[in-house]
């Protein structure tokens, strides 16, 4: 079974089978007719040799169409939107010395096919029911929207304890910069707080893309829950990255690739941001873009000039309006902005030493 959140091709493929589409619908109708069928989503150069006797129709795939023409023993071919039906009752005569697992003749036909031409197939089991989906050397199987339902609203609950995780870490992040007493340490927390939400956000709008229609409400409740979640991970390194020669992209590719155990390995998570193990708790001090980032109408471009005028966080908190001036797009008006909009972050920060 492929993880569908970390597959683009697969995804795609789950869109075109969602409930409410036509494709889905068909299948639907064949499952509810105790039938099984044999669907190829794409034609391709890759294809046309696999395929053998049916005949060309070039329809547009209603559900009805589908559930009709899989009546015939022979496969489906439908286009890459599986938006028209473009031959019916054909029969695919894939290399048999590719491995398969399965044990069926359609389905071992199906995955074969997919390995050797990397075109999603579509099987329906004639016998229990069950729609398998085949991309490349991957499987994964189509369930109830019902199950898919619970999974869905588990993933949430999940989504909104590491919602809550992150604000308290960032929260925490944000105190220490404005008293410019961060540490690796720190940086690292809130680095991996932001990629483990970004990893059960992707889980969450898989099932969504699986379920169609029927997401529409768990789609809502997963954009409120991340909100900013992707330029968290982007600031933090922004504002921490020792070495500033390395890409930001690919600081975020390499923390995207780290497997579970890797990504809680705070060690690891550092050596991304270009510090060595025994830096955990050496004092770091940010550059400012989180912070100036949550200031309200301030674009990024004069962000990233009052980082490059001023270099660190506390710098830019103690620049003089006239200073903070002098910096192209800026002027007075937003000078002051920028002053009161950090004097607003820190007053928490203030209030919780004075408490």
């Amino acid at each position: 079974m492929v993880e569908p959140s970390r597959d683009p091709a697969l995804r795609e493929v789950l869109a075109l089978l969602a409930p409410g589409t036509p494709l889905r619908e068909g299948i639907e109708r064949i499952i509810r007719a105790g039938r099984g069928a044999l669907i190829v989503i794409g034609w391709s150069p890759q294809i046309e040799p696999l395929v053998s006797g049916g005949f060309v129709i070039d329809i547009a795939a209603t559900s009805q169409r589908i559930a009709e023409l899989a009546k015939m023993d022979g496969a489906l071919v439908l286009d890459a939107d599986a938006g028209r039906v473009l031959r019916a009752n054909v029969h695919l005569v894939p290399d048999p010395t590719i491995f398969t697992s399965e044990t069926g003749t359609r389905h071992r036909s199906a995955e074969r096919t997919a390995r050797q031409t990397g075109t999603p197939i579509v099987t329906v089991s004639e016998s229990m029911g069950m729609v398998n989906l085949y991309v490349g050397d991957q499987r994964h199987v189509l369930e109830e929207v019902s199950t898919l339902l619970v999974r869905a609203n588990q993933a949430l609950s999940t989504l909104e304890r590491y919602r809550y995780r992150l604000d308290e870490v960032s929260a925490l992040l944000s105190a220490r910069e404005v008293e410019d007493a961060v540490t690796v340490r720190d940086a690292v927390l809130a680095l991996q707080r932001a990629e483990m939400l970004r990893r059960i956000a992707a889980e969450v709008e898989a099932h969504v893309i699986e379920l169609g229609n029927e997401g529409r409400l768990i789609q809502l409740q997963l954009d409120e829950l991340v909100g900013s979640v992707a330029d968290e991970r982007e600031l933090v390194v922004r504002d921490y990255l020792r070495d500033r020669r390395r890409k930001l992209g690919r600081v975020l590719e390499e923390l995207s690739e780290l497997g579970t155990e890797a990504l809680l390995d705070a060690e690891l998570v550092a050596q991304l941001l270009a510090f060595t193990d025994e830096e955990l708790d050496k004092h770091v001090t940010p550059r400012g873009y989180r912070l100036l980032s949550r200031i309200p109408r301030l674009p990024a471009t004069v962000v990233e000039r009052l980082v490059e005028r001023f270099h660190t966080l506390p710098r830019v908190m103690e620049a003089t309006i006239a200073e903070l001036d002098q910096v192209e797009g800026v002027g007075g008006s937003r000078a002051r902005a920028i002053q009161d909009g950090l004097r607003r972050l820190s007053e928490p920060t203030l209030q919780e030493r004075m408490g």
